[in-house]
């Protein structure tokens, strides 16, 4: 770990309020038109959603493996698949963009973010041949690659003053931060931002705070953890499961922290609650995601 931990507050108290039993639940996206939370159960290709007004939660949708997903500035879902398939889902029913990326065929594709123009950052997953990969989607539906031999694409985020963007190799168990550019959607001056140590856990999906702190879910570490700027860590909360995947902010004023987590087909060993989403208030506002634009 980074820095001193700050130890956690009474008020940040993780709630359980899906018990889906996700093999790997990630990608959380609040959906600020419906006031709604999504998310996603990877390789069991779910889609879930709960609503906060009402306290219920549902699966929208299972089909295809999902291993990200944005949404779009109508409102949509953007589906990112296996095969680098590339569906827009609404109401249940699916539109294909993008039937594969021939270079794909063997991965999957496992988190994405939109850019405050409406272009999506999308990582691949390893294939027995070669690493993973980071690809930029324009917004008239061009590829292009941006990073490879990735051990595991992963959590992705962009400073509030947009100049600058969070990823993480999860192999390497490291956050890298790149200077972005906005106008062109490119990255540059690569360098390393938080290094974790063996035994801690292994750093997966991020998201800013409206302070601009990073905040990263912890796989296999039963925690989150906030940031600083300078890459010292800065807050830990603890979780009573092992691999927490992923976070964003949420609900009126984006005061409400959901992070998901995953071993809900192994509680015996990964905890009672694995494979939940929850939810908790850590007294600060986040940063809403930007919506995607692709082919619109």
């Amino acid at each position: 770990m980074n820095g001193d931990v700050i130890p956690r507050q009474d008020t940040a108290v993780p709630m359980l309020v899906a018990d889906c039993s996700c093999h790997i639940g990630e990608n959380p996206m609040w959906h600020a038109m419906e006031k709604r939370i999504y998310w996603c159960d990877i390789p069991n290709g779910r889609l879930f959603c709960y609503d906060p007004a009402s306290g219920k939660h549902e699966k929208c949708y299972e089909g295809e493996v999902i291993g990200g997903f944005t949404i779009q500035s109508d409102g949509s879902l953007l589906l990112f698949m296996a095969r680098g398939a590339i569906r827009q889902w609404r109401e249940g029913e699916l539109k294909t963009v993008l039937e594969e990326i021939s270079d794909e065929r063997d991965s999957r594709f496992n988190d994405v973010i939109a850019d405050p123009v409406g272009r999506v950052f999308c990582g691949t997953m390893p294939t027995p041949k070669r690493q993973g990969r980071l690809y930029r989607l324009d917004l008239d539906g061009k590829l292009t690659v941006l990073l490879e031999g990735i051990g595991c694409s992963n959590g992705m985020a962009f400073s509030p003053d947009r100049k600058r963007m969070y990823y993480t190799d999860s192999v390497a168990r490291t956050i890298h931060l790149f200077d972005y550019d906005e106008k062109s959607g490119n990255l540059g001056n690569q360098r390393i931002f938080v290094k974790t140590r063996k035994g801690d856990g292994v750093p997966d999906g991020s998201t800013v705070d409206a302070e601009g702190c990073l905040w990263s879910a912890q796989w296999d570490g039963s925690c989150i953890i906030r940031y600083g700027h300078d890459g010292k860590e800065k807050n830990r909360i603890v979780f009573p499961v092992r691999k927490i995947s992923s976070l964003t902010f949420g609900g009126n004023g984006y005061t409400d922290l959901y992070i998901t987590t995953a071993g809900g087909e192994n509680k015996g060993e990964e905890g009672q609650q694995a494979g939940s989403l929850f939810r908790l208030n850590v007294g600060r506002k986040g940063m809403p995601e930007f919506f995607s634009r692709i082919a619109e």
